[in-house]
This record gives C-alpha cells, sequence and structure tokens, in this order.
C-alpha cells in the first residue's frame, strides 16, 4: 500500500528532473538564430502573419517548445521578445500539467502584444503565469483567412505553428512565463 501511495510522488520528481534536463539556456545568439528561423516559418504558414506582426508593439518568438507526458506533463521552450524586430529581452515558457496527457511534440509559438499597456506590464514583470489576470487569444487559422484581418479582442495573441509530433490531452495546466539571462555568446 506504501508503494501506491509513492508513485505519484516518483512521477513527479522524475518529471522535474526530465523538464530541468531540457532547461539549460542557450545562449542569445542561440536563441535570435532559432528565432529568425521560426519567424520565416511564420510567414510562411500564417497568412497576413508579417503585417500582423509589423503592427504589434512587440512579440515573443518560442522557436522550440517542447512537450512531453504520459498522464503528468511538462512543457519548455526559450525565446525573445523583439520590438520593432529588435530582441529586446529573452524569456522561457515552462508549464507542469497533470490529467489526460499522452505523447510528445514540438512546435514554435509566437505570443503578439497589442497595446503599449500590455507591452509595458510584460516588460516590467519579470515572471507571469497565463491564468492571472492576462487575457491571451490563440489564433486558429485557416487557408483563407489572414491575420492582419482579424479583431481578436485582446492584447496578446498567441499563434502556434510548426507542430511535429503527436500529443492528446485534457489538462489542468499553468504556464509560467520568465524573464532568463543567456550568455552572449
Amino acid at each position: 500500500m506504501k508503494i501506491l501511495k509513492s508513485i505519484p510522488l516518483l512521477l513527479i520528481m522524475l518529471l522535474a528532473f526530465s523538464t530541468a534536463s531540457m532547461a539549460s539556456i542557450d545562449t542569445a545568439q542561440e536563441i535570435d538564430n532559432d528565432a529568425d528561423k521560426a519567424l520565416l516559418e511564420f510567414y510562411k504558414e500564417v497568412h497576413g502573419g508579417k503585417r500582423f506582426l509589423d503592427n504589434a508593439k512587440g512579440y515573443v518568438i518560442f522557436p522550440k517548445v517542447r512537450e512531453a507526458g504520459f498522464f503528468i506533463g511538462g512543457m519548455y521552450g526559450e525565446g525573445a521578445l523583439r520590438i520593432n524586430g529588435v530582441s529586446n529581452s529573452y524569456y522561457s515558457i515552462a508549464s507542469v500539467s497533470a490529467g489526460f496527457t499522452m505523447g510528445a511534440q514540438e512546435f514554435s509559438l509566437i505570443i503578439a502584444i497589442t497595446s503599449d499597456e500590455a507591452l509595458k506590464k510584460f516588460m516590467n514583470d519579470d515572471d507571469w503565469e497565463s491564468e492571472i489576470d492576462v487575457n491571451l487569444a490563440m489564433f486558429d487559422y485557416n487557408a483563407e483567412e489572414e491575420a492582419d484581418d482579424v479583431d481578436f479582442g485582446s492584447n496578446l495573441v498567441g499563434f502556434v505553428f510548426d507542430s511535429k509530433g503527436m500529443m492528446g490531452n485534457f489538462t489542468f495546466e499553468g504556464t509560467r512565463f520568465e524573464r532568463i539571462t543567456p550568455d552572449a555568446d
């Protein structure tokens, strides 16, 4: 009976160690190079995406977000906040989930910040969670729709693209964004 009570604790510890191993911070140059490649893919996949980002106050590019789980899951990625096309600071995205989660995937994520107030709030907060006082709209695009033609009604708009792998989940998860300081080279 004691063994059954210890299994969830062991799974959480295993997840923590595997998430920590994914979380080695890349250099600023590596993050920027990966972000540039992700932007090119975004422009190919999302019609009007370039115009949308050009009109945004800023955007955070997470070029490689990795997510995996089996009932307990985790996600991690590193990215750059760009203002006027120039990297301003660097962030990590991480979450842990519990529930019906199975599989592994890698994807790219861009969060466009569409108001000065939201950009200021994002920049002044070293870390924030997606559920706390943040309204993040996820853009579900198709071939006929252009990103710059859509009124999202939100200060933050997320785009998930270039997905590889398969992940099925129904989870309760909290996603945390944290400012990081990568090495210069």
